[in-house]
């Protein structure tokens, strides 16, 4: 545990599962409160997630968050949370990682995400999988063009069969992530995590390394966990992230992040 009169001055937080309950999809009033809390006491209040910025960006206005910077994508898009605009995109080339995948997740479906615009897909996806627009393409279409995401949604199987469709498969040029959720895998460039982004912001702000503090609940999160001086894991999370934290907190059904910010921002 932290140092008795120790306050993280930025405090990194991921979205799905942490802030918001899957089921049913909200985020509950003390949540936002805690969150409101931090801002107010002066922390750098980061949103990092797998969400593109059109998923984001009703997050910011549901937090009240219209300063700052907000990280979607897994790191991939750093976005301006007072303009709502892009401020650095980072991108990989789709094809040569689709073309492994294709053997790997039979009658998987993709989705390429168009920053500001929506996403690029095979077949549809349900509405609380992507935010935003959905645009029917073709493959060539589809891969014609670097992305700063690009996801695979393997229907009808569980995440377990994901992950062991993918155990020990390098895929090119390229990070990957399983979700705990739903049966799809995330790709952005490589080298960029959630972890890799908030140690370049860390640095512009000036803020020191051991000054930081971050939630998560799922794979995505680990490198941020691990990135924190202080990292909790949600209580519904995967064993890898729990071991990847400091702290377990409470389920996000339970608003387990509520204890976990009040402790210094009460």
């Amino acid at each position: 545990m932290p140092a008795p009169g120790w306050k993280p001055r930025l405090v990194a937080l991921d979205v799905d599962g942490t802030l918001l309950d899957p089921d049913p999809q909200t985020i509950s009033a003390p949540v936002r409160a805690a969150v409101r809390r931090v801002a107010a006491a002066g922390a750098h209040v980061v949103i990092a997630t797998g969400r593109s910025m059109l998923g984001t960006l009703p997050v910011l206005d549901e937090l009240g968050l219209t300063s700052g910077v907000a990280l979607c994508s897994n790191g991939a898009v750093t976005l301006d949370a007072a303009t709502g605009d892009a401020l650095a995109v980072e991108t990989f080339d789709p094809a040569p990682v689709h073309a492994r995948l294709t053997a790997l997740l039979p009658g998987a479906s993709y989705a390429a995400e168009q920053i500001g615009t929506g996403s690029l897909v095979t077949s549809p996806f349900r509405e609380y999988q992507l935010h935003g627009p959905q645009r029917l393409a073709d493959l060539d279409e589809l891969f014609a063009a670097p992305v700063p995401r690009l996801i695979a949604n393997w229907e009808g199987h569980e995440p377990q069969e994901v992950t062991a469709a993918l155990a020990g498969v390098d895929l090119p040029g390229c990070t990957v992530t399983i979700d705990h959720y739903e049966p799809w895998v995330t790709l952005v460039p490589a080298g960029v995590t959630k972890g890799s982004a908030l140690e370049k912001l860390r640095t512009e702000l000036g803020v020191a390394a051991e000054d930081t503090f971050a939630a998560g609940d799922g794979t995505n999160d680990v490198q941020m966990l691990r990135w924190a001086a202080h990292g909790v894991a949600m209580g519904q999370a995967p064993a890898e992230v729990r071991t990847a934290a400091a702290e377990v907190t409470g389920p996000v059904a339970e608003d387990g992040v509520v204890p976990a910010l009040a402790r210094w921002f009460p």
